[in-house]
């Protein structure tokens, strides 16, 4: 999120990144399974690294989709943010639009032909042309704007609560809202998300972890501990956390990385044994 949040909580992200450091190095096969959160109620699993992309590292990444072979990424700051088209072998911008300076880039999906952007604090969604980034139109919403979705009938928005609301992709008409919980408690600072396989993927700002959350419910069904994946001493600052989740449904590839990150990685997550995580592969 923000720099002036990230001030704000610069003692936890400077823990975060001390169990980063300290944490298990990457290697082959699964990550060793922790906690990622005391109060953690569902499951936990480690992860594999299948691949690894080079990645901007100049990129404050809000956002990341994937379609078609390219992924889709939203920076953000303010006179810094842009929506790109980016060749994943590479690393290559191959599309960019500048966000007017007064925006804070947000999280991104891409809808129909649409590609959809939130902004921080601005309280606007701006719509542009999935191909060429042509300003189609903006959507207004209250509070702020974090993460962006969508299933196969509302996108889904974040705003940095425990809170995800749903919306109507043509309108942005709020639909309902659900509460995200663990073992009955809220679960807040739901940033980045990505839907897959029916259930919501949300990064939690300033840790490594993601939670896979019931659409219906808002039950977390599981956890992901991404400790690990890019160690300490590759983070320029506390900034630099885990922020951007894409998903290739097409061949089931699952991409994740950060803000200010030098690489990119495809990973394969852990088998979840327990029941309450339907629709785990």
């Amino acid at each position: 999120m923000a720099t002036a949040r990230c001030r704000a909580c610069c003692r936890l992200a400077t823990i975060v990144a001390l169990l980063v450091t300290i944490g298990p190095a990457r290697a082959p096969g699964f990550i060793p399974q922790s906690p990622v959160r005391p109060d953690a109620s569902a499951p936990v699993v480690g992860y594999s690294v299948q691949h690894t992309y080079p990645h901007d590292p100049g990129a404050f990444t809000q956002g990341l989709e994937y379609w078609r072979g390219y992924l889709y990424e939203s920076t953000g700051l303010n006179g810094r943010s842009s929506i790109r088209k980016v060749e994943l072998s590479t690393g290559k911008i191959l599309r960019q639009r500048a966000v007017p300076r007064a925006h804070f880039g947000e999280g991104i999906t891409l809808w129909k032909s649409a590609l959809i952007e939130l902004t921080w604090q601005s309280q606007v969604a701006f719509v542009y042309d999935r191909d060429t980034f042509e300003p189609r139109g903006m959507f207004s919403y209250t509070g702020e704007g974090w993460g962006l979705t969508h299933d196969a009938k509302d996108l889904i928005m974040s705003d940095g609560t425990a809170e995800l609301r749903f919306l109507d992709p043509e309108t942005f008409r709020e639909r309902r809202r659900i509460q995200v919980t663990d073992g009955g408690r809220p679960v807040t600072r739901l940033n980045e998300l990505e839907y897959v396989k029916g259930q919501v993927f949300a990064n939690i700002w300033t840790t490594d972890s993601i939670a896979r959350v019931d659409p219906v419910s808002g039950r977390v069904l599981g956890w992901v501990d991404l400790r690990g994946l890019l160690p300490g001493r590759d983070r320029v600052g506390s900034d630099a956390v885990l922020n951007g989740i894409a998903y290739d449904e097409a061949t089931d590839r699952l991409f994740v990385t950060g803000k200010l990150w030098p690489s990119l990685f495809e990973i394969k997550i852990g088998r979840f044994s327990d029941s309450r995580a339907r629709g785990v592969p």
